[in-house]
């Protein structure tokens, strides 16, 4: 089934999963993830000053990052707010695997731009994901890439370990899109 068919299907969709909304505070506040899932959390400096972090707001909430980190993106919404629905292709060809996800929460601050997204029926796995760019007081631009989750598939249950070395690779590559967004404002 193509993106633009599991995007159609899935946009009356609701995440089902317990916890739904927790990425928020841990994103924001600091707060622990869930306990019973598996957890990622990913912060690297990206940049400094508010040039910077606007273009990392512009990128993580315009698909850029995902788009950069070279995942195919659908979405019923050219930016990431409440209640959009995307899906991202992961993979190629045949072997593309489609992840529905629904834009959960949104932060568009002076300090601090991003979302959370949690996952939708089909996904290969199960839970949220949360992308946050903020500026500290030391001018340092930071993103943080924060998840978690459990296996939602049988193929997703079958590769074990992999995926979190599979999630730890997309959070360095979500990072390293979101950096080069930022190179380029402070070149222009």
């Amino acid at each position: 089934m193509g993106l633009d068919a599991v995007l159609a299907r899935s946009l009356d969709e609701e995440p089902g999963y317990p916890d739904v909304g927790a990425t928020r505070a841990a994103a924001l506040d600091d707060a622990p993830l869930p306990a019973g899932w598996n957890h990622l959390r990913h912060s690297e400096v990206v940049g400094s000053g508010p040039a910077a972090l606007d273009a990392a707001g512009k990128c993580i909430r315009g698909w850029g990052m995902h788009r950069g980190a070279g995942i195919t993106v659908t979405a019923s919404a050219p930016v990431a707010d409440v209640g959009v629905t995307t899906v991202s292709g992961i993979g190629v060809g045949p072997l593309r695997l489609a992840a529905p996800c629904r834009v959960l929460w949104v932060v568009d601050e002076a300090t601090v731009r991003g979302f959370g997204y949690g996952t939708l029926a089909g996904h290969p796995e199960t839970g949220e994901e949360a992308f946050v760019a903020r500026l500290g007081a030391d001018g340092e631009v930071r993103m943080t890439v924060l998840a978690f989750s459990r296996s939602g598939r049988w193929y997703t249950r079958a590769a074990g370990p992999l995926v979190r070395v599979f999630q730890g690779v997309a959070a360095r590559a979500y990072v390293r899109a979101v950096r080069r967004a930022c190179a380029r404002s402070a070149g222009s």
